[in-house]
């Protein structure tokens, strides 16, 4: 299996040895599942001094990243048929785990970070896609392009220990996913919920639905998605909450006769 690529054009090439020490995409890159291929925007620069930015026509604050720098880069870059070209910008679309998603059937990613006050927008002419972490302002792309590079590995066959562990993880489906707990039993007067220590398996499955549920309802308003409303326990959930705003879960029994229990 080819690794997948990351061609990450950026003048801050440092920021990126954050990777050697993050547990997953270290072990990615020791792997060779994955290679993180850093373009410094500097060593694009024009004349003596490798300028890449300038003042913006028209007059303003700051200054904007110039084209051509990074367009040479961008050039530079050896394209595989199953690429894409992402610009990291406040401007661009939030991202999102279905995006993530959608990316890791691909085998190179190049990013393309801003900087400054922005830049030139005929940049934009090379991005398949305009990518934001959401509504607020960076100091640059690095940042964002690691949170995706992050994302976009986890999702790589043989990238976890546990594949598994995808399935169960908020995003992955429609519901945020529930509390999880360890060692101690109880900390600082904060005990774990006893049904998790009862060793009863269907109703541990029924406590984490509802609590999974109850998450998503009181966070992301059902994260506007679809959900399976004929479920007996999230039909009950929903009604509730459609009448009284957010239902007192943690007072819902999982017994059989109230139909609560998942079929």
């Amino acid at each position: 299996m080819s690794s997948f690529n990351f061609d990450v054009i950026t003048l801050f090439p440092k920021a990126f040895e954050l990777i050697n020490n993050l547990g997953v995409l270290t072990r990615a890159l020791d792997k060779n599942l994955i290679n993180v291929n850093l373009h410094d925007l500097r060593q694009y620069g024009e004349g003596s001094y490798r300028q890449v930015d300038d003042k913006p026509y028209g007059g303003g604050a700051g200054m904007v990243l110039k084209p051509e720098p990074i367009y040479k880069a961008y050039e530079s870059i050896k394209k595989s048929p199953k690429s894409k070209t992402l610009l990291m910008t406040p401007q661009g679309k939030v991202l999102m785990q279905e995006d993530l998603a959608r990316w890791s059937s691909l085998n190179q990613i190049i990013i393309i970070c801003g900087q400054y006050e922005g830049f030139d927008e005929r940049v934009r002419y090379l991005a398949d896609e305009e990518v934001s972490l959401g509504d607020y302002v960076l100091s640059g792309g690095e940042i964002p392009a690691m949170a995706l590079i992050n994302g976009v590995t986890r999702l790589l066959p043989g990238t976890l220990g546990a594949p598994e562990s995808l399935l169960e993880e908020s995003h992955q489906d429609v519901l945020l996913e529930y509390p999880q707990y360890t060692r101690p039993e109880v900390y600082k007067n904060m005990k774990v919920p006893e049904i998790l220590l009862s060793g009863n398996h269907k109703d541990i499955k029924n406590w984490r639905q509802v609590q999974s549920l109850k998450k998503t309802l009181k966070r992301n308003n059902l994260l506007n998605k679809s959900i399976d409303k004929e479920n007996k326990l999230i039909k009950k959930i929903i009604s509730d909450y459609l009448k009284n705003g957010m239902p007192n879960i943690d007072e819902l029994k999982l017994d059989k006769d109230k139909n609560f229990g998942c079929d």
